[in-house]
């Protein structure tokens, strides 16, 4: 399975970016790719994306489910493909440094089980570094962003 851990120090209390990431509307819009996405409670949601495998560009949607909220620091989640054969998991994880200094971790693991998923999984591990560091990074950008909105 492709799989990408990402860190970034942030100079925000963990409590600014906890406020952000534990409200799933607030990041779906900043996934690589992003077209819409549908909340249906507060665990469930359908996000739809563009994807590039290469030669192939498709529209994938995708099933996400909060396995668990570690309030103020822990967003654990699964990765389920409605029209693809695509699966996985991931998490933030916000590691205090200090009063205003966040250790922010992304970490994504996907895999395909298609009739074509030797060449999309080569694809995957290619672009899920570029993927898990971009959302992980516009996640805290916004969050930046935000704060000095305050």
């Amino acid at each position: 399975m492709p799989s990408e851990l990402h860190q970034i120090r942030v100079s925000l209390p963990i409590r600014s970016i906890w406020n952000f990431v534990s409200v799933m509307d607030n990041w779906a819009p900043l996934v690589p790719g992003y077209i819409d996405h549908e909340t249906i409670n507060n665990t469930d949601s359908i996000w739809t994306f563009k994807s590039d495998f290469g030669l192939i560009k498709k529209k994938v949607e995708l099933r996400v489910e909060i396995t668990k909220w570690e309030e103020p620091n822990k967003v654990t989640f699964n990765l389920y493909g409605l029209n693809e054969k695509i699966s996985g998991h991931g998490y933030f994880l916000a590691e205090e440094i200090s009063s205003q200094e966040t250790l922010m971790n992304g970490f994504l693991d996907l895999s395909s089980e298609a009739a074509m998923s030797k060449m999309i999984n080569a694809k995957l591990k290619k672009n899920i570094k570029e993927m898990t560091q971009d959302l992980t990074k516009s996640i805290a950008s916004k969050i930046q962003e935000l704060e000095k909105v305050k």
